[in-house]
């Protein structure tokens, strides 16, 4: 079984994705695969470097993020450019990793966390989709103080994905993260002795 783990920006996924983790479950992570794909040396490395410029690449090969991130969160040509170039290698690792993990532990639950499941539509990939849910004033709090940006920025950056209250009406199952770590924990085993895992 299989489940597609998303949430929004500063709702605490990675936390819960560790709690699953932490109780046996398989943890395929989108994220870390978007750092894999733009590894020094890397094609998609070298067609961002083409399209954004030498500016976001550091001395030593590997990619500026801070500096695309800048690039891409102001404006939204340039966000779907870099999306082009990433996305495809992103979904192509990430299903063959699922795949992979689904037939090696049969017995066990493949979670793969992706941030942005939803914009990118892919909801069929899944069993079920599971959302880390905060309110977006919350959101908006966390992420700011998080990443020590401005609310302008900070609003920017929850724009660019789907709301969170529109995420947590699609889910399959929502874990609620606005308490205590372990109401969170609670919940998470809760959802997983409902599928006979704990």
């Amino acid at each position: 079984m299989n489940i597609g783990l998303t949430g929004g920006i500063a709702c605490g996924k990675s936390t819960v994705a560790a709690m699953l983790a932490a109780r046996g479950a398989i943890l395929v992570d989108a994220d870390a695969l978007a750092r894999e794909v733009v590894e020094p040396g890397s094609p998609a490395l070298g067609e961002i470097a083409v399209r954004f410029g030498q500016d976001v690449i550091n001395e030593d090969g590997s990619l500026h993020r801070k500096r695309l991130g800048e690039i891409v969160f102001a404006d939204p040509n340039a966000k779907r450019d870099l999306e082009q170039i990433l996305h495809p290698r992103i979904r192509q690792i990430m299903m063959g990793r699922m795949r992979e993990n689904e037939s090696r532990y049969p017995d066990k639950l493949v979670v793969v966390d992706v941030p942005l499941l939803y914009e990118s539509k892919l909801e069929s990939w899944f069993s079920e989709v599971m959302v880390v849910y905060v309110p977006r004033e919350i959101q908006l709090t966390r992420l700011i103080q998080r990443d020590g940006l401005t609310t302008e920025l900070a609003e920017r950056r929850l724009s660019a994905q789907l709301p969170i209250d529109e995420k947590k009406a699609r889910a399959d199952y929502v874990i609620d993260n606005q308490g205590s770590l372990s109401a969170t924990e609670e919940q998470v085993e809760t959802f997983l002795r409902g599928k006979g895992l704990l």
